[in-house]
């Protein structure tokens, strides 16, 4: 059975000021999950979210959270952020020297661990962690920054990595993720190539539509462009 199609925010472009408003609002759009992009200042050159902020919004929806953690040494910020009510904690194959050793430390603190792979790293570095992870992302951008165009080189990769999942018996277990540059315009690049969970930032929050009109047409274009289930 293929995975279904979900549709997550990440919340760069939202109004830091009132977060809890802002994750209500998003919850009332019809989102599946919400993204909190993590950022250290030290794998990606920019800084975001901390465990108390993100706490500080939980009480404001029932929807899952779950932290792209953007972060070197993400094991010892990993339980804080399990803490703040993040159900599944996103870390990068790059940023991991011991990969199996944090993303079973992940689930050993009761969440999900899923693994993320920047535009350059091959499919090949994740082909055996996928009995750790519920979910792998690959980025369509460099990550760091919200408002990035989408690279659809990556395509041939997220099939590559939908491809591999399948092959090792994870098809109705293991999601497969983009993030970076989806909009109207490319999020059916991405589903036909494979992903089913899809992360929008800025063509949400500018959709002149406003949020559940945004939504709706991304899950809408994702749906009608994603594979037959083998």
């Amino acid at each position: 059975m293929a995975r279904p199609i979900q549709i997550s925010p990440s919340v760069l472009p939202a109004d830091f000021s009132r977060l809890g408003e802002e994750v209500a609002a998003l919850d009332e759009a019809g989102v599946d999950l919400i993204q909190w992009d993590v950022m250290d200042g030290r794998f990606v050159p920019n800084l975001t979210f901390g465990p108390d902020v993100i706490a500080s919004a939980r009480s404001y929806t029932t929807v899952p959270f779950e932290a792209h953690l953007m972060v070197l040494e993400p094991d010892q910020l990993a339980a804080r952020y399990v803490e703040a009510g993040c159900s599944r904690l996103i870390v990068h194959a790059e940023a991991c020297t011991h990969l199996h050793r944090t993303l079973d430390y992940i689930n050993g603190l009761g969440a999900r661990a899923a693994v993320a792979l920047n535009p350059s790293t091959p499919a090949a570095e994740i082909s055996h962690v996928l009995d750790l992870v519920d979910l792998v992302l690959v980025m369509t951008v460099n990550p760091g920054f919200g408002g990035q165009k989408y690279i659809s080189t990556m395509e041939p990769k997220i099939a590559e990595v939908r491809s591999m999942i399948d092959r090792a018996g994870y098809a109705d277990t293991v999601d497969l993720e983009v993030d970076g540059g989806i909009s109207a315009a490319t999020i059916t690049g991405a589903a036909s190539a494979g992903a089913n969970v899809l992360i929008a930032g800025t063509a949400l929050y500018k959709h002149p539509g406003g949020l559940k009109a945004a939504v709706d047409e991304l899950r809408s274009l994702a749906t009608a462009a994603r594979p037959p289930a083998a």
